[in-house]
């Protein structure tokens, strides 16, 4: 007797272009979801919000071992992909305010150089101060909080934002 798949209260897949798209059950669509741990040291396979670009929870995961197995695959790819995540700490300079620009860049793991596509390649995440920063190869960098950021920095930001 075969048992049956885990029901869920939505759908998830990965488009062509790598993003994670949610469908919850009335419908509605969510592209770029981000699946984010709530307590990723004490049980990092329980507790996972899924959040929208604007980071607002759309969906709520108790155990990732209560998902079908496709499901789960996908999130922790994401997580694994998102847990590589350099801090950014200061912007050198870029080479244009038009997209797609070269950002020079310090990071916690020291300078480096990365293609932004597009203004929507910046997302706020949590209470607004923090930011995800992806490149054209999609690595994240996080902006924990952009405020705190030297005043050069913050300039070039804003013209992005």
């Amino acid at each position: 007797m075969s048992q049956a798949p885990p029901k869920t209260a939505f759908v998830l897949e990965r488009t062509r272009f790598g993003k994670l798209i949610l469908t919850n059950a009335q419908g509605e669509r969510f592209a770029g979801v981000l699946p984010v741990r709530a307590f990723p040291i004490r049980a990092p396979d329980e507790g996972i919000f899924l959040l929208s670009t604007e980071g607002h929870e759309v969906a709520w995961v108790d155990r990732l071992s209560d998902l079908p197995a496709a499901y789960q695959v996908l999130i922790e790819e994401e997580l694994a992909h998102r847990e590589f995540m350099p801090v950014l700490a200061r912007i050198v300079e870029v080479s244009s305010f038009s997209t797609p620009c070269t950002w020079t860049v310090q990071t916690d793991r020291g300078p480096t150089a990365f293609v932004l596509r597009g203004d929507e390649d910046i997302r706020r995440i949590g209470t607004g101060r923090s930011l995800l920063v992806a490149d054209a190869h999609g690595i994240h960098y996080l902006v924990p909080d952009h405020k705190a950021l030297d005043a050069q920095s913050k300039r070039i930001l804003d013209r992005f934002l």
